[in-house]
């Protein structure tokens, strides 16, 4: 396998179709350079070349992971190199399991010498390559779907730790009382990591605001400080956030 194989495996997998620039800025290396590296791939058939552009033949991911990578892949992608670029080299991030936190970590191989506690597999593999970083993977046991843990030595290991950001996501937010997650334990988890972080931001395309009445699932505690939100789109109830002590973003 060649130096920038998996990182390019990785990128096609999570943006489904990147141009020859993009990849490019994102493995720091000139757009000959690209074309010159993707070439064995595109023989070997592990991906698709486009004019300009290369895209995912097939997806590595598990099924029910690679269709939430799917949902709103543009959305996703815009957000996560919003954050990115908030996140300075040398900074310390904690990351949940959402899909569009594996699109957040995906941007984040830009930056350098991070220091980076997650529960996700997919994000602890996808960071722990790039030279300089220290990437702690919080847990043991795996979930078959998502690669996720949940396990008690996850929060062993989230817990000792003290971060500069937590990047967290959602399953929808509520217009009237805030964030809501699926699961008890991402309740928790979600709730161990913004208690680690100096800065807690919620990356949450604009789908997942929803009314009222289609709301489900279990709605977060505040996070300390002023918690951010990063979307793509303004929600049509934008003071719904203010009132909740969240600062709204919209990703550029």
């Amino acid at each position: 396998m060649g130096k920038y194989d998996q990182q390019i495996a990785n990128i096609v997998a999570l943006r489904g179709t990147v141009s020859v620039t993009d990849l490019a800025r994102m493995l720091d290396v000139t757009d000959q350079t690209v074309r010159r590296i993707i070439k064995p791939l595109v023989d070997q058939g592990h991906i698709e070349k486009l004019h300009g552009a290369i895209r995912a033949v097939g997806n590595p991911l598990t099924a029910p992971f690679a269709a939430r990578m799917e949902q709103n892949r543009t959305a996703k992608a815009k957000i996560a190199d919003h954050i990115a670029n908030m996140i300075p080299d040398g900074a310390s991030v904690a990351i949940d399991t959402g899909s569009t936190a594996a699109f957040v970590a995906q941007a984040l191989q830009k930056r350098q010498d991070l220091t980076v506690v997650t529960n996700s597999a997919y994000i602890a593999s996808t960071l722990a390559l790039i030279h300089g970083n220290r990437v702690f993977m919080a847990g043991t046991q795996l979930r078959d779907y998502d690669g996720a843990s949940f396990d008690r030595t996850a929060f062993e290991v989230i817990e000792r730790m003290q971060v500069d950001f937590a990047i967290l996501t959602a399953a929808q937010v509520d217009p009237m009382q805030g964030i809501r997650v699926a699961e008890q334990c991402e309740y928790d988890i979600s709730v161990a990591m913004s208690g680690i972080a100096r800065q807690t931001i919620y990356a949450i395309d604009s789908s997942k605001f929803l009314a009222a009445t289609a709301l489900v699932g279990l709605v977060l505690p505040p996070a300390g400080g002023t918690p951010l939100i990063v979307t793509e789109a303004a929600p049509q109830e934008t003071g719904a956030a203010a009132k909740q002590g969240f600062t709204l973003q919209l990703a550029q």
